[in-house]
């Protein structure tokens, strides 16, 4: 039988009156759990408030469809407490030990609250700490799910540069043997010196030329004239070195002139090294391009998270719009045409720069959802008096009324688990305000705009310039 001094030895319990220990004691019920008992389960009515006096107990529970488990000492309190709201367990506890605890009913709280004011006030705060580690756990658990689908997009956009990079490069290593090959070729020849000119001027036409690649028809047309004449020269199986030269736009001009002064055979490996050069030249702007895209990628990320960087700075609130919208490219080029509407003069905003790109994402994020991933979404900026404007609107079918009074709420949320940033409007609220900012969103089918009012860094001079509006499809 559980006695005064033992409950005494619980935190929550210390230095209270003895009667009032005693009333409790009268109130309780004292259970011996076997190692493996159940005293309570997940989805039955919450009754009950627990004082583990002895042993050890585990609670087993689910959040987000993730099942996470924990662990009760001596002197812990689980269970229902005063003034909660909670109808069902949301865990289920068992003992890991042959484990003593004492039952007290939910039935009477009224008393308890009348009696023990005090230790109703400590309970009060223990139930301020769970609801506290809860949103914790949550928030934690949220901001994880997001960071999985930031990272399988990114990945997704950087493999696409590195795949061409490296398909570029194992295709390079093939056309610099087939342009050795032709250059032994040419070598074993005699060539006069005006004939080894002439190779290398029509080699640097090609290289230097700047016209724009023709149209698919166009090329099409060239291609087939350019492998008659090679077939009317006794070349019948060089049609791919035909193709690359109409892509190239060379036209059957300048192979004649290449069979006028030189014999067959030394034609045809004049040609093979000029239609090899220009898959080199060709190969060599797709290596330049995916390195510059995946070093374009690795520079957003460092500036989306300010690596390297104070954690508080004068941030340029554009800048950071835009390192956004570049880290969620692969949502938005599958058809979402991005309209921009920013102030030429910089708006810097004193803060934790990491913190307001969690914003952006966040919105545009919904925004793109909401239009299903193809629309229209506007981004504009502007400054007010001391303070800088931020809108994110798309034209997607809107908020419904019945739900736009509860997105900001903790853990309000109308898509399914993992879908979406996994980081709630409330936690967006809650990180404009902690910047000395207010949000605020109105919604209408075809028109849902978000609008963020921050104050501008001190000592920033603002002047109003002419707005420049930029429309891409991202």
């Amino acid at each position: 039988m559980a006695d005064k001094s033992e409950l005494l030895r619980v935190p929550a319990f210390a230095d209270l009156p003895d009667d009032q220990i005693a009333w409790f004691l009268s109130q309780t019920q004292e259970l011996h759990l076997k190692a493996g008992e159940t005293y309570a389960r997940q989805g039955a009515p919450a009754d009950a408030m627990f004082v583990l006096l002895e042993g050890l107990l585990q609670g087993r529970g689910e959040m987000g469809g993730e099942t996470f488990i924990f662990n009760l000492e001596p002197g812990a309190i689980t269970g229902i407490l005063p003034f909660s709201r909670m109808k069902e367990f949301t865990v289920s506890g068992r003992a890991e030990s042959d484990s003593r605890a004492l039952r007290f009913p939910a039935a009477r709280f009224p008393e308890l609250i009348q009696k023990m004011p005090e230790l109703t006030k400590r309970l009060v705060g223990l139930m301020a700490d769970r609801i506290r580690e809860t949103t914790r756990m949550e928030q934690q658990r949220d901001r994880l799910a997001g960071l999985g689908k930031l990272s399988a997009g990114l990945a997704h956009e950087l493999n696409n540069p590195a795949s061409a990079a490296t398909r570029a490069a194992s295709q390079l290593r093939g056309t610099l043997q087939r342009i050795r090959d032709a250059s032994q070729e040419l070598g074993r020849r005699n060539l006069a010196s005006e004939q080894k000119e002439e190779i290398a001027r029509i080699e640097n036409s090609v290289a230097a030329s700047n016209d724009p690649p023709p149209d698919a028809l166009t090329i099409s047309d060239l291609e087939e004239r350019l492998d008659s004449l090679l077939r009317s020269h006794g070349q019948d199986d060089l049609w791919q070195l035909a193709s690359d030269l109409a892509h190239k736009n060379v036209q059957p001009e300048v192979l004649e002139h290449v069979f006028a002064i030189l014999d067959q055979p030394t034609a045809r490996a004049a040609l093979v090294r000029i239609a090899a050069w220009i898959e080199i030249l060709n190969l060599l702007h797709e290596l330049e391009s995916a390195t510059t895209r995946i070093s374009d990628l690795v520079r957003a990320i460092k500036e989306y998270t300010y690596m390297d960087q104070a954690p508080i700075q004068n941030v340029d609130v554009v800048k950071g719009l835009e390192t956004t919208l570049t880290i969620l490219n692969h949502k938005l080029k599958r058809g979402v045409v991005v309209k921009r509407d920013y102030p030429q003069a910089p708006c810097l905003v004193n803060s934790f720069g990491s913190e307001l790109n969690q914003v952006w994402t966040n919105i545009i994020d919904n925004a793109i959802d909401a239009m299903g991933g193809q629309g229209e979404l506007r981004v504009r900026v502007h400054c007010d008096d001391n303070r800088v404007v931020v809108e994110i609107a798309d034209n997607g079918p809107g908020i419904p009324p019945e739900v736009l009074p509860h997105i900001f709420e903790p853990f309000f949320t109308t898509k399914g688990v993992g879908q979406g940033t996994g980081l709630g409007l409330d936690t967006v609220q809650r990180i404009v305000k902690k910047h000395s900012g207010n949000i605020q969103v109105r919604s209408k089918a075809g028109d849902t705009c978000f609008q963020i009012w921050l104050p501008l860094a001190e000592k920033t001079a603002y002047r109003l310039p002419e707005q420049a509006t930029i429309t891409k499809k991202s």
